[in-house]
């Protein structure tokens, strides 16, 4: 059996197995309350139960498993690629169910990622040691940008079935194949996974399926420009990667202008900003997918020398900077200062706008100020909820 063929098997398979696994997952965490609980900080409006991620990590190990078996291709470093990203998925459930800290958590990580940078290779930027040392750091960079990513319905696992069937299609034909396996069959676990997560959103990849997603794109990648010398292979992994580098960049910047933590969670992301411009979200995920779709073009073209590295470099650096720029304009989601009063209105799109009362110390209350809400609800339902009367103002 070709490894073509392999792929395509495993990429329906995957499919198949990640839309039919999702829903039991999806009660068993229900029914003992593994959900994502509303907070000002979110945006989501209801709890939403957890263990997608389980469902999308359980059909790509099996799928590429079973597909690489028949194929006659499965290799030492295919099994340790498998090996990290159960590990991932496995650490990212423990997190879910129990937060961790950073430290541990990071631990893991860097362990993972050091494997299979040691067994599968890398980029050569420089010939020696510190090639292995930025290919670690950027694994862990993506999987960590992959985990801010999962901020939104659909939009993870849109971008991850993007950038994974580019990673494909660039194994099948520049080799090896097998990572052609892998990434084909996470791309169909997200499709199927994607049928329960698109807006409005019945589960959640969680830290699980987010973590998972980002490590096996970022090793797969890494391991598939192995030995490619100069600036190729980091710009064409950064112009594959160009949404969630983007989203992390802009939240760096964004929280530390502000004063927050890297770590906290808030509606600052590129999504929310783009969410409360008035853009639905589904337009939301399909706008960030077509900037991947450009990015992976962008990055075949260097891959295979149509386009210089370092002119890609420079345009990537300066787009990137624009971008930020630009984005930090935008307004953000994140909670009212204290002291503000919010009274529920209208979400973002309705007629008439939320009104915002302040109360100045020692001062009396004045009125007409306005403010964007703090979360926008992801189910049909709770926008059609009619908004209680506001509080009286003494």
């Amino acid at each position: 059996m070709s490894e073509a063929l392999a792929a395509a098997g495993a990429g329906g398979a995957a499919l198949l197995l990640g839309l039919l696994l999702t829903e039991p997952l999806r009660r068993f965490a229900l029914r003992h309350g593994i959900t994502d609980r509303p907070s000002a900080r979110k945006a989501h409006s209801r709890p939403t139960p957890y263990l997608g991620g389980i469902a999308v990590a359980v059909a790509t190990l099996a799928a590429s498993t079973a597909a690489a078996a028949v194929a006659g291709a499965f290799t030492p470093v295919l099994a340790l690629l498998l090996g990290g990203a159960a590990l991932m998925c496995l650490l990212g459930l423990v997190d879910d169910l129990r937060p961790l800290g950073a430290g541990p958590r990071l631990g893991a990580e860097i362990a993972a990622a050091t494997a299979v940078v040691l067994a599968g290779g890398h980029p050569a930027v420089f010939g020696n040691a510190v090639d292995v040392v930025l290919a670690v750091v950027w694994i862990v960079f993506t999987m960590n940008a992959f985990n801010f990513l999962d901020n939104m319905d659909g939009a993870a696992s849109s971008l991850c079935a993007v950038v994974g069937l580019f990673v494909c299609v660039s194994a099948l034909v520049d080799g090896p194949g097998v990572l052609g396996v892998l990434t084909a069959s996470l791309t169909g676990a997200c499709l199927g996974f994607l049928f329960h997560n698109r807006h409005p959103a019945r589960i959640f990849l969680g830290d699980a399926g987010s973590l998972f997603l980002g490590f096996t794109l970022a090793s797969a990648m890494t391991v598939l420009h192995d030995g490619r010398p100069g600036l190729t292979g980091p710009v064409s992994l950064l112009l594959a990667t160009l949404v969630p580098t983007l989203d992390t960049a802009l939240v760096m910047f964004s929280r530390h202008r502000e004063s927050r933590p890297l770590l906290q969670g808030g509606t600052d992301h590129i999504a929310h900003r783009l969410r409360r411009m008035g853009m639905p979200v589904r337009q939301v995920v399909r706008t960030l997918s077509a900037v991947a779709v450009a990015g992976c073009l962008a990055s075949a073209l260097v891959t295979h020398r149509l386009l210089a590295p370092g002119a890609a470099l420079a345009v990537i650096c300066l787009t990137g900077v624009t971008a930020v720029r630009l984005l930090l304009k935008l307004p953000t989601g994140t909670a009212p200062s204290p002291g503000v009063v919010v009274p529920t209105g209208s979400v973002p799109g309705a007629a008439s706008p939320l009104t915002l009362r302040l109360r100045p110390r020692g001062g009396p209350v004045r009125r007409g100020g306005q403010l964007r809400p703090t979360a926008v609800p992801h189910s049909r339902a709770a926008r059609r909820t009619p908004a209680p009367a506001p509080p009286a103002v003494p």
